[in-house]
């Protein structure tokens, strides 16, 4: 679309009027207001693309974005604890987007949290659920309405869910964590599979996306050592400079995004392309 605009809930007729209406791409992407998929949605913010951005509250860098980029970004307030109402809401949203100049219609789930670090018999029952709920339950419910909503749209479709190498390797004092990742990671296997049996399937990748200088990593590097024996090694990623940018580490996920072969390797790592 040619003209910028946020929108907020409180924006009367948000339902009414979703973007894309002349977007040749449409992306959305979950935890847009900070890290990595800020840095996602500054670089999808070119001509031709129109976004939607789900994230705890609304970000004014992305409404400026919108106004700089002249690229349609909405923003909702989304809470990923109670994915249930977002992926509802998605619903009604993805059946009055107008589809028909679309070319491809993607669901970035990027948002994610660690939790507190430490042996599962020192974590309570609320960050469990949490874990749970924002790193595997949302996605997972995201995706199926996603699934269901675009069925029958004829552009590329594709799922890319950011996972972690912590799905993919045990790490002392994250097993809810690395549970919820290596869920995703299977997930995804499953899926893929299923959307081979569609005409027009939707293309799905779980994919790590390396080390990356963000909040959750000076959350790990602050956690308490006696149930984190890892720690030291993160520490030294932060003093040795190995820590990825989010921009180095978008611009990646993005590269791996446009490859033709995408969703061949349902379960992927930047690192190994």
């Amino acid at each position: 679309m040619s003209q910028s605009r946020t929108r907020s809930a409180s924006d009367p007729g948000v339902e009414a009027r979703p973007a894309a209406a002349k977007a040749r791409h449409l992306y959305i992407v979950t935890g847009a207001s900070r890290g990595l998929g800020l840095a996602l949605v500054h670089q999808l913010a070119i001509p031709g693309n129109a976004l939607l951005c789900l994230s705890r509250s609304t970000s004014p860098a992305l409404a400026a974005l919108a106004r700089k980029s002249g690229v349609t970004i909405e923003q909702w307030p989304a809470d990923l604890l109670h994915a249930g109402g977002v992926a509802a809401r998605l619903d009604s949203w993805l059946h009055n987007v107008q589809k028909s100049d679309l070319e491809s219609v993607t669901l970035i789930n990027n948002a994610g949290i660690i939790g507190r670090i430490g042996g599962v018999d020192h974590t309570t029952a609320e960050d469990v659920a949490n874990v749970l709920r924002v790193d595997l339950e949302a996605p997972v419910l995201l995706t199926q309405i996603f699934l269901r909503a675009t069925r029958g749209w004829n552009c590329a479709r594709r799922v890319l869910n950011i996972s972690s190498g912590a799905g993919r390797r045990a790490i002392a004092g994250w097993s809810i964590y690395c549970a919820a990742k290596a869920g995703l990671d299977h997930f995804t296997r499953t899926v893929a599979l299923d959307e081979a049996t569609h005409a027009n399937g939707a293309k799905l990748v779980s994919l790590a996306p390396g080390v990356i200088d963000t909040d959750m990593q000076g959350l790990v590097r602050a956690a308490d050592a006696s149930g984190f024996p890892e720690q030291q090694r993160f520490l030294d990623l932060k003093a040795n400079q190995q820590l990825a940018s989010p921009d180095d580490a978008a611009k990646a996920v993005l590269l791996y995004l446009a490859r033709a072969d995408f969703g061949a390797n349902p379960v992927a790592d930047v690192r190994d392309a």
